[in-house]
């Protein structure tokens, strides 16, 4: 890895002068990425904590990971902020479909635990993804089905500007050249040579027959395309935040829509919007293409009275007030305009 091209990153990102935490698991990324900030610190004014997450899946493995974490801390002279995050009861009670796996609530907990451990230190947190997660990214969202904006892949900063990931035009070969030049050592996860979860068969058969046949240079195309498409979502979004604040208002445990004149939006931008009317009454989750085109449709050609079925209980309605979707969850209801009828729950 080239230390240039790391820096080049931060000042991208904004980070010079700032506090870090730094989420090291023990493995090679994270590591290699802790030893090059800690070699720019000085030039860039980083100011460097370690954050560790012990999931406790893996018993006394993950124990050894968080006593490797401790001691390269002190071996760097930097922090180190160990916490257990333990992601099995987010699984526990949920129906199949809304249960996430325990990979996504390993990495929802994680974040939450890193969140809450940056927030005093006045910290944004790094994390060590790479060109090839991204690759791996797009290319499992491509193989399970996904619209344009699942090719934005892995952000390299969050939307509230809290987690970035200054390694994601870097791939993991030049991470391991960097740490082969340092002489780092690191931990291995076991469990990443196992194929049991379908991110681990692409990495370790699919992706490197598919460089070695077609591209050599794979990840960087393919982060690149995510970068490309991140761009031109931007201003997407800009577009869909109009058309929101214009025709969606919460109001009576519904969320009006003025579906005046959605005939002469794009198609794009009309699917976008009704996917954000969607997420507003909490069934972001359950939306797929199907919903997105009937939703559509019902806007463009439902005369009054009609309805129409959505996940999770909802429905759309066409009245004589005009279009309505909820009812909203409690938590998402105007607290100021109380539901009122209560037949119109049924739906």
């Amino acid at each position: 890895m080239r230390l240039r091209a790391l820096e080049s990153a931060l000042g991208r990102l904004g980070l010079s002068g700032e506090r870090l935490l730094v989420a090291v698991s023990g493995g090679r990324d994270s590591v290699s990425l802790l030893h090059a900030l800690s070699e720019l610190s000085a030039r860039t004014r980083l100011t460097l904590a370690i954050g560790h997450i012990n999931h406790g899946l893996r018993g006394a493995e993950s124990e050894a990971d968080a006593g490797f974490v401790r001691g390269l801390g002190q071996r760097l002279g930097l922090p180190v902020h160990l916490q257990r995050a333990d992601p099995t009861p987010l699984r526990e009670g949920r129906s199949s479909r809304s249960r996430p796996t325990m990979q996504e609530a390993a990495r929802q907990v994680r974040y939450q635990a890193l969140q809450a451990i940056a927030a005093p230190l006045g910290a944004r947190i790094a994390t060590a993804h790479t060109a090839d997660d991204q690759a791996e990214t797009v290319l499992l969202r491509l193989l399970r089905g996904t619209g344009p904006d699942g090719l934005r892949g892995i952000r390299e900063c969050s939307d509230d500007g809290r987690v970035v990931r200054p390694l994601l035009q870097i791939t993991r070969a030049e991470l391991a050249r960097f740490a082969s030049e340092r002489g780092l050592v690191w931990r291995e996860d076991a469990s990443n040579a196992r194929d049991d979860y379908a991110r681990n068969r692409l990495r370790r058969h699919w992706l490197p027959g598919l460089a070695q046949e077609f591209n050599p240079r794979l990840a960087s195309a393919l982060a690149a395309l995510a970068e490309a498409q991140e761009q031109d979502a931007r201003w997407i979004a800009e577009q869909v935040a109009r058309e929101e604040r214009r025709r969606l208002r919460p109001a009576a445990g519904w969320l009006e829509i003025d579906a005046a004149g959605v005939d002469a939006l794009p198609p794009a931008l009309l699917r976008r919007l009704a996917r954000r009317a969607l997420e507003r009454c909490g069934a972001g989750r359950e939306v797929t293409r199907v919903h997105l085109e009937r939703v559509h449709r019902f806007w463009s050609s439902a005369r009054s009275p009609r309805r129409l079925e959505l996940p999770l209980g909802l429905c759309l309605i066409r009245d004589s007030r005009g279009f309505r979707m909820g009812p909203l969850p409690a938590s998402l209801s105007d607290p100021d305009l109380p539901f009122g009828v209560g037949a119109e729950r049924a739906c």
